[in-house]
């Protein structure tokens, strides 16, 4: 078993910068990609960022190309999602997940997140303008 727990979200105004942490426990040898994704009031989950858990290439939502970076700080297991330029549309609860098998490239399929194998309990994001 795996564990992820998010933390770093909050309330930030338009423009401003934030970080968020995906902090996995367990058996974190047995990842093979993780990735980071939001939902809304009123909205379908989102995919926002993935990559595989030993690195590579990252894979991003075309609404936060640009603006967000996902990276993983090997020594403590932590992934980051590194949040620039926040615009009100990205408020939203962000989870991590992480999965044994599916490549990050497969995140944006609803299907592949459906069956994703391992979920956090989400960190609320809240930017306003």
């Amino acid at each position: 078993q795996v564990q992820l727990v998010e933390s770093g979200g909050g309330l930030v105004q338009a423009g401003d910068s934030l970080r968020l942490s995906c902090a996995a426990s367990g058996n974190t040898f047995n990842l093979y990609s993780i990735g980071w994704f939001r939902q809304s009031p009123m909205k379908e989950r989102e995919f926002v960022a993935a990559f595989g858990w030993s690195g590579g290439v990252p894979y991003y939502a075309d609404a936060v190309e640009g603006r967000f970076t996902i990276s993983r700080d090997n020594t403590e297991n932590t992934v980051y999602l590194q949040m620039n330029s926040l615009e009100p549309e990205d408020t939203a609860v962000y989870y991590c997940a992480a999965d044994r098998s599916a490549g990050p490239q497969l995140y944006k399929g609803r299907s592949t997140q459906d069956r994703l194998d391992y979920w956090g309990q989400g960190t609320q994001v809240t930017v306003s303008s």
